[in-house]
């Protein structure tokens, strides 16, 4: 549940720190004052979208911390996520500075606005006060459905099973509409493949026969240089330099041991000597792999001359030439394949099954779901003083799609003995409203989130309609954290923990909202205000405590 909620900077807010209690809580104050402004925060901190003007005027930057108590869900999430988990508590943050730009954090460390967004939907669960506006749209009714149903990852496996089908049934089109096309194509590739096939570069060849093509080519020069620099060094008949060198160092080694003063001109040349012979050694044995094959030389410019022609043809360069091969063969083997119509249609038929038996499996949940939400909405409506109304979820039949085999659609008859017709044409708005609570509680006790807020979701009712609504939302803060901002005094009275919104003026003249919590005195003050306006009287706040105290 939430624990503590900070706000620093936020649109009109300057600074607010909040503690919260488990069961229902409640944000009242006059319009305008700020309410929504603490869901707007929270859902930030969640993970949503923001920018600049979030940031109050004058201000450098937003900063809003949500501290949590987490469940054994939303615990191993932040395992698995590796971010530390500490007094069994999830510490989310979000600051967005002037300019717009957001960091997010999850216990100190930094994180992204998705993680935040992963981590917030096993903590809190947001009813907007337009939720009835989206539950007219069939896409969110057959959300809603699916999430009661807790079917979302079969709707997925659907989707990915129809995303599959199609993807196939679109290159069986295209074969079809152009074949011939395709068969041309695929002769010009066997043609070329068959070609580099022959040929067969190996990677890394055309390097290798171009070094032996010019070391064969100039073998002669090769071994007339080798053959005279091992003479100069060590073979020469007239004092070849390695043998002077050798001289040379004895005779300065005799003289060092007179002068000391010698012994390093002599530490010098010994190192030259040894390198000498070293490269006698090598020149040798370079002599010795060294040859004359004129034959191995026709050979390797043969080689040299195909791969070239090659590398023409194709209009790649020579050491691209295997490349090219794999990129043909692969591309052949696509059309191979494409081309096995037959073939193409076995498997389209496959994949075909494989997405009505997931659609159906999903179809079989929603089925039950359907029924037992209609039988759960129809119920409340009763409490709701909709008596004789009742709510259906009707599943009609629709060709194939990513979202399965029919449509989800939301029907209601507001009294008895009247047809029951599509949610998004009930004409009364405080019938819409109803309704829209009454699955929004519904739909909530199904879910394991912690926290739910109600975000002025009793907009459009009022009466004894209102406490009913009151009673329901205290009823369900039994069994978790419920926070709910509304204008309602019957709502308001219900809660365990009120909270009331002002707006006022600071030194500097801009306007700043503030929140304090009400205790039993201050309560009745504002109930009484809800009931009575400006002018509270006896009356007034009589029937506030009457209110308080039912």
């Amino acid at each position: 549940m939430l624990r503590t909620l900070s706000i620093r900077d936020f649109v009109i807010v300057e600074s607010i720190e909040l503690e919260f209690s488990a069961g229902f809580t409640v944000f009242t104050g006059e319009t305008g004052a700020g309410k929504s402004i603490l869901i707007d925060a929270l859902t930030l901190a969640l993970g949503g979208r923001g920018d600049a003007s979030v940031v109050r005027e004058g201000a450098a930057k937003a900063d809003i911390t949500a501290d949590f108590a987490v469940s054994a869900q939303a615990r191993a999430w932040l395992v698995a996520h590796e971010f530390a988990v500490e007094e069994d508590g999830a510490l989310l943050r979000r600051v967005i500075d002037n300019a717009g730009r957001s960091k997010a954090y999850i216990n100190g460390v930094a994180a992204t606005a998705a993680q935040l967004r992963e981590l917030g939907d096993l903590l809190v669960d947001i009813h907007g006060q337009h939720a009835h506006q989206s539950l007219m749209k069939t896409e969110a009714q057959r959300d809603l459905l699916d999430g009661q149903a807790g079917a979302d990852a079969q709707a997925r496996a659907v989707a990915a099973a129809y995303k599959a089908w199609r993807a196939l049934s679109r290159q069986l089109e295209e074969f079809e509409t152009n074949a011939a096309n395709v068969l041309y194509e695929r002769e010009r590739l066997e043609w070329q493949v068959n070609e580099l096939e022959k040929l067969a570069v190996k990677p890394g060849e055309w390097l290798e026969v171009s070094n032996e093509q010019s070391r064969l080519s100039h073998a002669a020069s090769l071994l007339e240089g080798a053959q005279e620099a091992l003479a100069v060094i060590s073979e020469a008949e007239d004092h070849p330099i390695l043998s002077q060198l050798s001289s040379l160092n004895q005779k300065l080694g005799k003289l060092a041991d007179i002068d000391s003063g010698l012994q390093p001109i002599v530490d010098l040349i010994e190192p030259a000597r040894i390198q000498l012979q070293e490269a006698v050694y090598a020149l040798n044995d370079y002599l010795d792999r060294v040859d004359l094959d004129p034959s191995r030389l026709r050979t390797v410019e043969a080689r040299m001359d195909a791969i070239h022609s090659a590398s023409r043809k194709f209009r790649v360069p020579e050491e691209q030439l295997h490349e090219e091969h794999a990129r043909l063969a692969t591309r052949l083997s696509q059309l191979a394949d494409a081309t096995d119509l037959e073939g193409l249609r076995k498997q389209e038929e496959k994949l075909k099954a494989a997405y009505l038996a997931e659609a159906g499996k999903l179809s079989a949940t929603r089925v039950q779901a359907a029924a037992a939400l209609g039988d759960a909405v129809t119920k409340a409506m009763q409490e709701l003083n909709m008596t004789g109304g009742r709510f259906e979820v009707a599943l009609h039949a629709c060709e194939p799609a990513a979202y399965g085999v029919e449509q989800v659609e939301f029907l209601v008859a507001g009294h008895a003995g009247v047809a029951a017709r599509p949610l998004a044409k009930v004409a009364s708005g405080g019938e819409l409203a109803r309704i829209s609570l009454a699955i929004s509680v519904i739909t909530s006790n199904a879910t394991t989130v912690p926290t739910l807020i109600f975000d002025e979701v009793d907009s459009g009712i009022g009466g004894g309609v209102a406490e009913v609504v009151g009673r329901l939302l205290r009823r369900l803060g039994q069994e978790r954290q419920v926070l709910c901002v509304t204008h309602l005094p019957q709502v308001a009275s219900q809660a365990g923990q009120h909270f009331q919104v002002a707006k006022g003026t600071l030194d500097n003249g801009k306007t700043a909202s503030r929140i304090d919590v009400l205790d039993a005195k201050s309560r009745v003050e504002e109930i009484a205000r809800m009931l009575g306006g400006l002018e509270i009287t006896a009356t007034t706040r009589k029937h506030a405590r009457e209110l308080l105290a039912s």
